[in-house]
């Protein structure tokens, strides 16, 4: 007879649900910051999706994923900018 246990915190081996969702919200931040500069498309998306993920896993850094959220869709308000005025995707900083 077997006394391993199967719950769930045995079988991720130490990681909890609310820790995966407080990286989630961290890495959300950090991709709509630095998507802010560059690969805004992709980077913009990604930091929406975790930002949306760390909510609904109930992060204990809900600050932090509101902020991915508004800075990933920032991201898209600079992308979007960007080709409607230089026709391009990217910074152009030379006149």
């Amino acid at each position: 007879m077997s006394t391993t246990s199967t719950t769930p915190r045995a079988l991720t081996k130490g990681r909890t649900r609310r820790a995966d969702a407080d990286d989630m919200a961290v890495a959300s931040f950090v991709m709509g910051l630095v998507g802010l500069l560059v690969f805004n498309i992709v980077l913009g998306p990604c930091a929406l999706v975790l930002g949306g993920l760390a909510l609904a896993r109930h992060t204990s850094r809900p600050r932090r994923a509101l902020l991915g959220l508004a800075l990933g869709a920032a991201d898209l308000i600079v992308l979007a900018t960007l080709v409607t005025t230089g026709g391009t995707v990217s910074w152009n900083l030379a006149g």
